[in-house]
């Protein structure tokens, strides 16, 4: 089945089939293509990134996420002890709400378990997992694709109707901007996300010759098992201090705390690409992972062989347990009301090297 491909450099466009589900759902892939010659591949399936193939000297493309070459592989991916959610959209919670529960206006939830005693990032049947509808494209310069899904209320019991849409868009100054809203039938808890795993030195590199810089001050203190705390700390004298450029961490799963709100919130810099990757977001944290089990017995793109330490997530969003902590930033979405945030991945030269 062929609808639009959407290509800045081809207007006879087309979307194709990247194969069916087991129900018989036809998943669809898109490319968007910008003046530079940057690709990104999006498929409907969970709403994913499944390349992102970047002009660096010489006329080469780098692909600068994870992924997988066919559908078979994305749908199994979440069958394993720890699922990598390789580039997908995250919902309707991203991260880990405690006990699998929360209590909105008076009443409790009791969500599905899928993390220790916790919900993770929705839960079993996630949005991660739904097959989402291309609701509209544009053309020409700074080309993009809207996608839809539907979650009914009940679904991995969280309540209300929820329509949610994300827009991917790739700009001519190589920005990869995503745009999400979402509206609901009845007061419900929303997080947002995306997960891409990143590696400016390709995907099949590691992430560990690469730089990274975040400027925030504080962390979302947490268990070991990932769940907050409701404790908010400073970075100062701890490992997680990257307010100067560091060295990426071979391991690590934290949320950061953004000060400064549509500024950049985290950035990637590979010497050996001379690639930078800037992270800019209307959310209050980024969500920091390295370490994940990216690896597994399911063939990756290329055939590659993944390791623990092959991509970086930067998962701008609300913090991780929200609705269960107060004082933490507002994770209600009202019947009536309209979630809206936005995230832009900034690709550029790094002007500086380090040693």
């Amino acid at each position: 089945m062929e609808i639009k491909h959407i290509s800045h450099l081809n207007q006879d466009f087309s979307i194709k089939s990247f194969g069916f589900t087991p129900e018989g759902q036809n998943v669809e892939v898109c490319e968007l293509v910008n003046k530079n010659g940057a690709k990104a591949n999006i498929i409907t399936y969970g709403a994913t990134l499944t390349s992102l193939q970047l002009p660096i000297p010489k006329g080469i493309l780098v692909d600068v996420v994870l992924g997988f070459d066919n559908l078979e592989s994305y749908i199994k991916s979440f069958e394993l002890d720890g699922a990598p959610y390789f580039g997908s959209t995250v919902g309707r919670y991203a991260g880990r709400i405690k006990d699998s529960k929360f209590t909105l206006n008076g009443k409790d939830y009791q969500l599905n378990t899928n993390n220790f005693n916790h919900s993770l990032h929705g839960g079993i049947q996630n949005f991660s997992r739904k097959n989402w509808t291309i609701k509209n494209t544009t053309t020409g310069e700074n080309p993009s694709v809207t996608l839809t899904c539907e979650s009914k209320s009940g679904e991995e019991n969280y309540p209300g109707d929820l329509n949610v849409e994300i827009t991917y868009t790739l700009t001519e100054a190589d920005e990869l901007v995503l745009e999400y809203k979402a509206t609901t039938s009845e007061d419900t808890v929303i997080n947002l996300t995306h997960h891409s795993y990143f590696n400016l030195d390709g995907h099949k590199g590691t992430v560990v010759n690469q730089q990274l810089q975040l400027p925030s001050a504080t962390t979302v203190e947490i268990t070991n098992e990932g769940v907050p705390t409701g404790k908010i700390i400073e970075v100062a004298n701890t490992k997680f201090d990257f307010r100067e450029v560091k060295a990426c961490p071979d391991s690590i799963d934290n949320s950061f705390v953004i000060e400064d709100n549509d500024k950049v919130a985290a950035t990637l810099t590979s010497v050996k690409n001379n690639l930078k990757m800037e992270v800019i977001t209307d959310q209050p944290s980024v969500h920091i992972y390295v370490g994940g089990k990216t690896a597994s017995e399911l063939e990756n793109k290329e055939g590659v062989e993944y390791h623990s330490q092959s991509g970086i997530c930067f998962e701008t969003q609300n913090y991780p347990d929200a609705p269960n902590h107060s004082h933490f930033p507002n994770s209600v979405l009202k019947a009536g009301e309209i979630y809206q945030q936005k995230t832009i991945y900034k690709f550029s030269r790094a002007m500086i090297l380090w040693d």
